[in-house]
């Protein structure tokens, strides 16, 4: 079976997306997506039922400014690429001008079986499973990868060696 690479990460905005302070982060959600939308590896991403970003969902968080941003990588090389390599890094960096960065886990990480799409319920899950019982199969982070078969590995392995099929 082949598996891809699952995201998401939450955070509080500051203020509400119409708000001056937001203005930066807002004008460029679109061009960063459809930057993350033409990246090699990139699978899917969360939108509203307008087509926009998911920074527009409801939250299932119980928060109206918390942002739940889910997408689907083929594989851990091509998701570093985009998040750390590519315009969207200035954003990550700068993260705190618009995010309020305190509070549970706001990001995770896991396998899907191609032809699955994340929701909204199970990144929560995710997200929660993380910040209760810490890095797993089920959920983990950047520093604590696992690959695709549930083993802990030290370092991301090549875009060929993420990739798992089980008739190999």
């Amino acid at each position: 079976m082949e598996y891809y690479l699952a995201q998401a990460n939450i955070a509080r905005f500051k203020a509400q997306l119409d708000h001056p302070i937001m203005k930066e982060f807002v004008d460029f959600l679109e061009p960063v997506n459809k930057f993350a939308e033409e990246s090699p590896g990139f699978v899917w991403r969360l939108k509203d039922n307008q087509g926009r970003p998911a920074s527009y969902i409801q939250s299932p968080f119980k928060d109206e400014n918390m942002a739940v941003n889910i997408s689907l990588w083929e594989d851990v090389d091509a998701f570093k690429a985009f998040v750390y390599g590519s315009v969207h890094s200035y954003f990550l960096r700068n993260k705190k001008k618009w995010f309020d960065v305190k509070g549970p886990s706001q990001f995770v990480l896991w396998w899907l079986p191609k032809g699955e799409l994340p929701t909204l319920d199970m990144a929560k899950e995710k997200l929660e499973f993380l910040e209760q019982n810490g890095a797993s199969p089920q959920a983990f982070t950047m520093a604590e990868f696992y690959d695709c078969t549930g083993h802990r590995i030290e370092a991301p392995l090549s875009r060929q060696r993420m990739k798992h099929n089980s008739s190999e």
